[in-house]
């Protein structure tokens, strides 16, 4: 006996496995429950898809069995590939943001590492300022380039110390001696040596 079951099956347009109970009914009714099965879907949620059900004599079923199952078979197959995509989708979503949740916590790690060290390195400058020792201090002071966003207050903090140790305080002290040197010049200069009265002095 000659059937085209198999290729009618072949031609539905399904994603998975297709699952055919057949079982006897009351008189001479058949049950059939069709159910598609898609192991790629990770969602659970595909489990509350019913499946099909059909109670019907054989000529009924022989009559328009695939026009009652294609249209269902079809949306339910699409449907279990969108979830499969949705969840597949999800999972890289969930991925991507645990990727990024510990390049924030690195970031802000690193972040507090550097804050840290330029808090200390300030302190200590502060420290070596308030002994005095101004160079020093000037020393202590975080470099520009390795602190490019507190590159003005770096900046400010550096003049201020250079300007406790610059140079010209050492120029100052000179100048102060100078007028006590050109006061005793001119001192000799106003009462010179009579060397003539000297020389009687002498007879």
């Amino acid at each position: 006996m000659n059937t085209n079951f198999f290729n009618q099956i072949q031609q539905l347009d399904f994603t998975g496995v297709l699952q055919l109970n057949i079982s006897k009914g009351i008189e001479s009714n058949l049950i059939v429950t069709v159910l598609l099965n898609n192991e790629q879907c990770g969602d659970s949620a595909k489990n509350l898809i019913p499946p099909l059900t059909f109670n019907a004599t054989p000529q009924e079923f022989d009559e328009g069995f695939f026009e009652q199952i294609t249209t269902p078979i079809q949306k339910v197959s699409s449907l279990m590939v969108d979830m499969e995509k949705f969840q597949k989708q999800l999972d890289e979503a969930k991925a991507q943001s645990a990727i990024e949740k510990a390049k924030t916590e690195k970031e802000k790690k690193e972040k507090e590492v550097k804050d840290k060290k330029f808090k200390d390195a300030m302190a200590k400058a502060d420290e070596l300022e308030k002994e005095g020792k101004f160079r020093e201090a000037w020393i202590k002071v975080p470099d520009i380039t390795e602190f490019p966003e507190k590159a003005d207050e770096i900046r400010k903090r550096k003049t201020a110390l250079s300007d406790k140790f610059a140079t010209p305080s050492l120029f100052g002290a000179i100048d102060e001696t100078k007028p006590k040197l050109l006061q005793a010049e001119e001192v000799t200069a106003d009462y010179p040596i009579d060397e003539t009265h000297e020389d009687e002095n002498e007879y």
